[in-house]
């Protein structure tokens, strides 16, 4: 443990102690089993691997300047987890083993969950697959529930800090009436082929368009995006987004600061009305955009001039981060004492 350098940790995976596991046999849950292995038993004719009966979770928990360690929002991914099981066919996790679960896995690896002033937080990642065999294209009878954590640093390597991405109209992540709003693993697969472009041309993500028309912003690969203008927050609508719950808090919180919010299409043309741009979710919670470049007409976007996020997104950074913290009190019950 003393070869951890906290404030330095990368969003990469981490061996810790102990991870929770649930199997779903003869129509019902077990109990939750403590393994301390890396590894997992599977059939080779698992739906998970042969026909993408997958879904996971990603959320985090923070230690105080209390001490105190807050798991946040966890009812929330429970929920999600719910429907993405319900979009493809998996049994379903109820939310009280989803909470559980989480809880339990942090208990047993207190000593991976970063210190206050280190910035880094613990990742908790539930995962849901089917595991029983089939060959024919039909849902699998038997499914395994885990979670497992791990220490993690900013997804982004620059951090809060502004960073450039681009549009191309080659690549989907998700088809229209497809799985986009359910997280599975399939749509992150579909989107590293473009990350993988983007990346090359020295882009940290890729903004995608609406599949049908690419004429509406969707969302930007493992975030949402979201754009401040008059001082509004505005979000895009789309069936092929994930309901992020980050977003949904900084739509909350926005609320609160005085700003409109509007969650509806967005034409890509209202781009460069923009006085700030953003990527949220789970991971980075807020990653400012400083350059959106359109690769296909050679027109950029520009969110920073100096480096530097806006001013309203650092507050909403700032903000949210805080409650996380609980630097701040929580008035809407986003945070779960674990101990």
């Amino acid at each position: 443990m003393n070869t951890i350098d906290w404030k330095n940790l990368s969003f990469s995976y981490m061996k810790t102690d102990y991870n929770v596991r649930c199997y779903y046999r003869d129509g019902k849950w077990g109990e939750l089993e403590v393994s301390s292995s890396e590894s997992i038993d599977i059939h080779i004719a698992a739906t998970g691997l042969h026909y993408g009966q997958e879904s996971f979770e990603g959320l985090k928990a923070f230690r105080g300047k209390d001490g105190k360690i807050r798991l946040f929002r966890v009812e929330e991914n429970a929920k999600r987890m719910l429907n993405s099981a319900d979009g493809i066919l998996m049994a379903k996790v109820s939310e009280e083993l989803f909470v559980e679960a989480c809880i339990k896995a942090i208990k047993l690896n207190l000593r991976f969950v970063p210190p206050y002033e280190s910035g880094a937080a613990l990742y908790v990642r539930p995962l849901l697959f089917g595991s029983g065999p089939k060959i024919g294209v039909s849902p699998a009878d038997e499914y395994l529930f885990m979670v497992f954590v791990m220490p993690v640093g900013p997804y982004f390597k620059e951090g809060f800090k502004p960073t450039n991405m681009m549009v191309s109209r080659d690549f989907d992540r998700a088809a229209p009436l497809g799985t986009g709003r359910y997280k599975v693993g399939g749509n992150y697969a579909a989107s590293l082929q473009a990350g993988n472009l983007a990346h090359l041309k020295g882009y940290s993500a890729v903004l995608y368009l609406d599949s049908k028309e690419k004429k509406y912003i969707d969302e930007c690969g493992p975030a949402n995006f979201f754009g401040i203008k008059n001082n509004t927050y505005i979000t895009p609508e789309s069936d092929s987004i994930l309901p992020s719950i980050t977003n949904k808090c900084l739509s909350q919180l926005a609320q609160d600061m005085g700003l409109k919010t509007e969650r509806r299409k967005v034409p890509f043309e209202e781009l460069e009305t923009f006085e700030e741009a953003g990527a949220c979710g789970t991971a980075a919670v807020i990653s400012p955009i400083g350059r959106i470049d359109d690769i296909d007409t050679g027109k950029s976007y520009e969110f920073s001039t100096d480096g530097k996020p806006g001013k309203i997104s650092e507050k909403l950074y700032n903000r949210l981060r805080a409650i996380q913290y609980g630097d701040e009190p929580d008035p809407y019950g986003w945070v779960t004492i674990v101990e």
